[in-house]
Parts: C-alpha cells; structure tokens; sequence
C-alpha cells in the first residue's frame, strides 16, 4: 500500500491555517503532533453524547464511557504488543509515568545502589533519576554521549559491569533524533541483573514498537505526541515487575476494600491509577491509534525517513549552518546552529514567515552541554509533513540569514 501524504494532510483542520498571512509549515512535532479530525470528532463525541465518570457507575452512560475509555487500554496493548492490558497504565504523560516508577520502584533503592542514565536524556527522564538519588543515597552514573550524537556503548558496558539497580534511556533523542540501541542495551542490563526504563515519547510516533521484542521493563510515552489529545500518556510494565510496585497515590479506583484504619488495593493496573481519570483524552488516544491504523504505517514511516535524510542533506548544504548531532541512525528532531545568529533570533524570523520550529535547550540541557552548544533551532517531523515544508524552511532560513548576517 502506497502512502498519500496529501490525503493525511486533509485530515488535520489546522494544516489548512494561515500564520501572520503566511500557510502554516508546521515543524515542531517532536514538541507536540498536531491531531486528525478523527481524534478531534471522538473527543467531541464523547463530551456531546456519552459523558460520564467511568468504573463506578451502573448507568447507561458511565458504562458507554467505561467501555470507550477501556477499549483504548487494549488498542494500547495492542499497538506496543504488551503481553496483556494489565500491563498498560494510564498516566497524564511520560514524565508522570517516570515519576511513577521512581515513586515507587525506586523505594528499594539504597547507598550503593547505581541508576545509570544517559546523557542524551530529555529531563524528565534524568531529574526524577536525580531527586531519587537524593533520597536513596544511590549513585547517578552518566552513559556518555560521543561527538556525531550517539551513546558511547562501551562506557556503558563498562559501568554496567560494575553493577546497576536501574538503566533509564531513550529510544530516540528529542533534542538531535539519534536511535538508541535500545533492544541490544536492555539485553546488556537484564544479563547484568538491571531494571530498565525507556523513555519512548520520540519513538511511538515514528516506529513500530514492539516491547516484548525490546526486553524492557517499562516503556513510556506520551498521546499527543503520536496525534492523540495532551493529558494522558502510558506506562507500560512487565506484569511481573508492575505486581511488586506498591501503589503511588491514594484514592477512587485503586482501592479494593476501605475501612477507616486500613485498604486493600485493586488489581493491575488500576492499583496504580488512582482517582478520576482523563476520559475524554483517553478516547482520543484510542482513536489516534485508530487513525494510525487506517492507513499504511510501515510506508508512513518509510515516507517521513526519507523526508528526515532529505532534510538533513539540504539543510547541511547551507553555509555556515551546522547539524548538531549526525547520527546515522536517527529519525524525527533535526538540531542546527548557524553561526552569528542566536536561535531564538532565527525561530522569530521563520515563525514571521509562517515556519514553526522549536528553538532553545529543549528540556535536554546536558545533551546539548555535551555537543558543546547551549541551545538550537530544532526541526520535526509528522507523518504530514512535505518536501514543500522542508524546501519553505531553507527558504525561511535564507531570508532569515539575509536580515541577521
């Protein structure tokens, strides 16, 4: 099946806008993806036809609610090859979905325990690594990043030999793109007796995901980054990891039994999902995941690759402007410099001329420490995205040059 990036392009409402009377060329999907009338209409629907609070009610809305909302913990399931819905649960994001794990596996941390996490990480995977540390004692190592953008695999074998309780990587690099090998390091850390976490926000969009392949214990990520609704996002766990988490919050659904002195808990997952849930936003991800099925994802993903390598290739053609991170396996977010203009400064002249890119340290701050840079102008890509937009943004970027330099 041929993918018709046009025929996508049609089904987002906010493709068809204008900014400051210039067609929007949207390029900061690594941020947030922009969403398919299919999400929009689910969401909608649910607000106008079926609104209820799910789980707790006999009625006929709460159990029309109930089973719309639960429906998405399968095609979750489904769309990562989670061995069971028991193993998907819901959060507001990847970085609540982190915090999740460190809140609680992280209570059998102690002094001399080790949390290796590497550099390329986004914050939300590296700070609740940090204010775990100090609390437990437990040391922060650093999985080095090398000069084209990808991890120094040998640092890390190395400091896996000396012992892990944790390793917490991405699968892909918000800030340069690069892919992480992340299969082969998560073989590394279960033979040397480690839990490992992948942050998967930049890879879902992207790739077919496929955790029992990867060997992970936990994998997280986020909805609106994969054309789905902000607010919610996932954890998936191993069942047999997820059942020795003791329960992060208290309240409404993950609650079995109460009495005014002690509660029981309910089963996984909902032990772990405490109170109210996003409900409207719950139905969206299952109708972006939908959505993703409609079409042809493999050739999808094919499409936005060889659009990521033309990119990489006409920006790199610009003088004075220089790739930050040129890994050859890398796919979504491309980070530039250009010397004798301030990023910020060229974000201000592209977002004039209708170009959204994202510019600044992008919640990586040591990546980019790193890479020897203190902030970029990143580019991004969805599945909509054309030669044209990519053309618009050299274009944008030689007028910009033009004013700047």
């Amino acid at each position: 099946m041929s993918f018709d990036v046009e025929a996508i392009r049609a089904q987002f409402p906010i493709l068809s806008t204008q900014v400051h009377g210039k067609p929007l060329v949207y390029l900061d999907s690594g941020a947030s993806s922009q969403k398919p009338e299919a999400v929009l209409d689910a969401m909608d629907h649910y607000y106008r036809q079926t609104h209820s609070n799910v789980h707790r009610g006999v009625h006929e809305l709460s159990q029309l609610a109930t089973e719309a909302y639960e429906a998405t913990r399968t095609k979750v399931a489904n769309w990562i090859n989670a061995a069971s819905e028991r193993e998907v649960v819901f959060t507001r994001g990847t970085t609540e979905a982190i915090n999740l794990v460190a809140q609680t596996f992280g209570l059998r941390l102690t002094a001399g325990d080790r949390i290796l996490v590497s550099e390329l990480e986004h914050h939300a995977n590296l700070v609740p690594w940090q204010m775990l540390a100090q609390r437990s004692g437990a040391a922060l190592v650093k999985i080095p990043v090398m000069p084209n953008g990808e991890l120094d695999q040998s640092v890390y074998r190395a400091e896996l030999a000396k012992g892990a309780a944790l390793v917490a990587i991405c699968a892909v690099s918000n800030a340069l793109g690069t892919r992480i090998p992340v299969k082969d390091m998560c073989a590394q850390a279960r033979a040397a007796g480690a839990v490992t976490l992948v942050d998967g926000a930049q890879a879902v969009p992207h790739d077919r995901v496929d955790v029992q392949a990867l060997g992970c214990d936990f994998y997280a990520f986020s909805s609106h980054k994969m054309y789905g609704p902000t607010g919610i996002g996932v954890l998936y766990g191993r069942e047999a990891v997820l059942e020795t988490l003791p329960p992060w919050q208290g309240g409404g659904d993950m609650i079995d039994h109460v009495t005014f002195e002690s509660s029981t808990y309910n089963v996984l997952p909902y032990r772990l999902e405490a109170g109210t849930p996003s409900i409207a936003e719950g139905i969206g991800l299952g109708a972006a995941i939908d959505w993703l099925h409609s079409f042809d994802f493999d050739a999808a993903a094919a499409h936005e690759q060889a659009l990521y390598d033309y990119a990489r290739t006409e920006l790199a053609a610009i003088d004075g402007l220089r790739l930050i991170g040129t890994a050859g396996a890398a796919c979504g977010a491309i980070s530039f410099e250009i010397a004798g203009i301030a990023a910020s400064d060229l974000g201000t002249l592209l977002d004039q001329q209708g170009i959204a890119v994202r510019t600044g340290h992008h919640c990586a701050m040591p990546a980019l420490q790193a890479m020897g840079v203190n902030g970029t102008t990143r580019a991004s890509l969805g599945i909509y995205n054309t030669r044209g937009d990519i053309d618009a943004l050299v274009a944008g970027i030689d007028v910009a040059m033009g004013i700047l330099l």
